[in-house]
């Protein structure tokens, strides 16, 4: 039995921001610095009163609409978020109401920017096991939320939207391999180190970064699990057709693609339109590439995450 998608849905807020829209709002930057350095051209900032679940509504609907299910016939909902509506119910629960569903199974994943590639090895092993059947799974962000305007080395680097993908066990092969692992020793070099203390807020509200540490890290666990998950698959790297990694950084995504031998034109990206949308960005990549015809049914194209934590995991999947 296997975990196939058979819906894929994204959501990007708004119209989007350039580099030079957020110039002209303040931020001391520029295109070229950003450009260059990240590949990010533009980002999605949703309005103050849209909440994840909002987006991740949007995202749920297309990804159901392209897959023919209702949601009433859902038996699990995963949300994977950093960015949760609030600190309880999840934000999982919140779209199950907007989506006039009861009784499916629905809870969160918080892996950061490993989020989606989590949530959607979870959901695997569920179907696996035979206990499920049709399974929504959805990365959703508003991580213009903690982002702190004034230290552009963090603010221009990510954006808000969502991405969804509906599952059903199916004989054809669908989900071939996964792995996931975290490290929280790094913990420090990518987090939001804030909470909510007797209604007031503790520690810093805001992401936090140490860049170098982050590429240096992202760029060794993306290739070593993209090669546990082809082993365990029994295929060579170069036996895969696509390869959507995380969409942070137009540098993490071209060292993952040279370490894994695969020529850039095998690879997505998607980072220049919508920034790094943490659990968002794989999903967020994997529609553009569907809709726009590159992946075919057939081919096999693996699915990276690498976030905060640290986590990092990656999907091996013939769609």
């Amino acid at each position: 039995m296997y975990a196939r998608i058979v819906g894929v849905g994204s959501y990007l807020p708004g119209q989007p921001v350039s580099n030079d829209d957020l110039v002209r709002r303040g931020v001391d930057t520029s295109d070229e610095w950003i450009v260059t350095r990240t590949g990010i051209r533009a980002r999605h900032i949703a309005d103050e009163d849209v909440k994840s679940s909002d987006l991740a509504l949007e995202a749920s609907r297309r990804a159901l609409q392209d897959a023919g299910v209702e949601a009433t016939d859902l038996d699990l909902i995963i949300v994977a978020t950093s960015t949760p509506d609030y600190i309880f119910p999840s934000t999982a629960c919140l779209l199950q109401s907007k989506l006039g569903n009861a009784g499916a199974m629905a809870f969160d994943v918080q892996a950061v920017c490993s989020g989606f590639v989590y949530a959607l090895t979870v959901a695997d092993k569920f179907i696996r096991s035979g206990t499920h059947k049709k399974v929504l799974v959805v990365g959703a962000e508003v991580f213009s939320r903690i982002l702190d305007w004034k230290d552009r080395a963090t603010c221009v680097l990510f954006g808000d939207g969502a991405g969804a993908v509906v599952l059903e066990a199916s004989e054809q092969p669908g989900i071939l391999a996964s792995a996931a692992h975290a490290d929280g020793s790094h913990h420090g070099i990518l987090a939001v180190a804030g909470n909510v203390c007797g209604g007031k807020v503790t520690g810093d509200p805001f992401l936090r970064m140490d860049g170098q540490a982050v590429f240096k890290f992202a760029v060794r666990v993306l290739s070593e699990v993209a090669k546990e998950c082809c082993a365990e698959a029994g295929i060579d790297s170069h036996e895969v057709d696509w390869l959507i990694p995380h969409q942070a950084n137009v540098r993490i995504i071209e060292a993952t693609g040279k370490k894994l031998g695969l020529d850039m034109n095998k690879v997505v990206v998607t980072v220049d339109k919508h920034g790094n949308t943490s659990a968002a960005s794989v999903p967020l990549a994997l529609d553009a590439a569907i809709r726009d015809g590159r992946i075919q049914r057939g081919q096999k194209v693996m699915l990276e995450g690498v976030g905060g934590g640290f986590t990092w995991g990656a999907v091996l999947l013939e769609f």
